[in-house]
């Protein structure tokens, strides 16, 4: 196995001078880097990583805790999150909290235990402990997709990226108004949870906006899964003046509110119009097709690896917190013509 003095003979430099092309800690003069280089591929070199991270006391890990891996919003985001980690050189440790305090404290201490750099969480609704931990610790952090307040984490640093939620949620709501929509329901989020409580308030914008009054009956939370959202819906629909249009919270809550339009016999959106938060690839594929806000997913967890890079390398510096820009995207879920266009 071919050691770094093998390197440093095959190049004709010196072995202080492959170090630094392979831990990138000094700057070294462009023919000579890529001498080093096509001796590395030549001789078939692999650094050790664990002896680097002794010497540099960094793992170049990072440990990833989203719950719902298997939700497509957040296995794009976890593709995000790859591709920036692998472009800067870093290996991910991914762990699973199952939006459970309790169980999100463990698995972040069992990645820091694992000597991670640093982490990049989706918190639970209840995330005090592990904010205290993280605190306690001193863990450079980013929050992703649901953000951590100063109440929560009073005193405390952690740099945080999301995709705006209240004003994509307002404009469904004055597109159904806008279609002559009275009563639209809401399906709401997991109680706690900052998406949650943004898209209840972006609701109530577009709601104020339409010159329509609020009405709690109409909102409903359906706890951001599948069957909470089955059961809300079907509260909804059991009204006295049940809504004739629906915004649903996340892209799990939709498949729930249409089990329950169709365990009812009816159609979307013959007899329920319906918008949803959460775009996902096959929601053009439903009949009809869904009219969606779509989040830049792959870009929130690029961002995220961005942002914990610059708090790597700059412990000191402000707290940052980054939304981006989401899209409306257009079908006919709504009762309108068909358009697929997005804006």
């Amino acid at each position: 196995m071919a050691t770094m003095a093998d390197v440093a003979r095959h190049a004709g430099v010196s072995v202080a001078t492959v170090s630094h092309v392979v831990n990138d800690t000094r700057p070294v003069l462009p023919h000579t880097r890529q001498a080093v280089l096509d001796a590395i591929e030549t001789l078939g070199y692999t650094p050790n990583s664990l002896a680097r991270s002794l010497v540099t006391a960094r793992t170049r890990s990072i440990g990833l805790a989203v719950s719902s891996i298997s939700n497509p919003y957040f296995t794009e985001i976890l593709q995000g999150v790859e591709a920036g980690a692998l472009e800067h050189g870093y290996s991910l440790l991914i762990a699973d909290p199952h939006d459970d305090p309790v169980h999100e404290r463990k698995v972040v201490q069992l990645l820091h235990e694992r000597r991670v750099d640093g982490m990049i969480l989706a918190p639970s609704a209840r995330p005090r402990e592990l904010v205290g931990y993280l605190g306690r610790h001193g863990v450079p952090t980013v929050f992703l997709d649901r953000l951590v307040d100063g109440d929560q984490a009073p005193g405390l640093v952690f740099d945080q990226v999301c995709a705006e939620n209240a004003e994509p949620v307002a404009r469904l709501v004055t597109h159904l108004a806008e279609l002559g929509h009275r009563r639209i329901g809401l399906v709401a989020g997991l109680p706690g949870l900052s998406t949650t409580s943004e898209r209840i308030s972006g609701y109530r914008h577009g709601l104020a906006y339409a010159g329509l009054a609020y009405d709690e009956r109409l909102v409903v939370p359906g706890n951001s899964e599948a069957a909470g959202a089955e059961r809300a819906t079907g509260t909804l629909l059991s009204l006295s003046a049940p809504p004739t249009a629906l915004v649903t919270a996340n892209n799990a809550m939709t498949i729930g509110a249409l089990r329950a339009v169709r365990a009812r016999g009816l159609s979307v959106p013959a007899d329920l119009a319906l918008c949803c938060f959460d775009d996902f690839s096959w929601a053009d594929l439903f009949s009809p097709r869904l009219t969606a806000i779509s989040q830049p997913s792959k870009e929130i967890g690029t961002q995220a690896v961005r942002l914990l890079l610059e708090r790597l390398d700059s412990p000191g510096r402000a707290a940052r917190t980054v939304r981006l820009p989401s899209s409306f995207v257009h079908r006919t879920s709504c009762g309108c013509p068909e358009k697929g266009s997005v804006s």
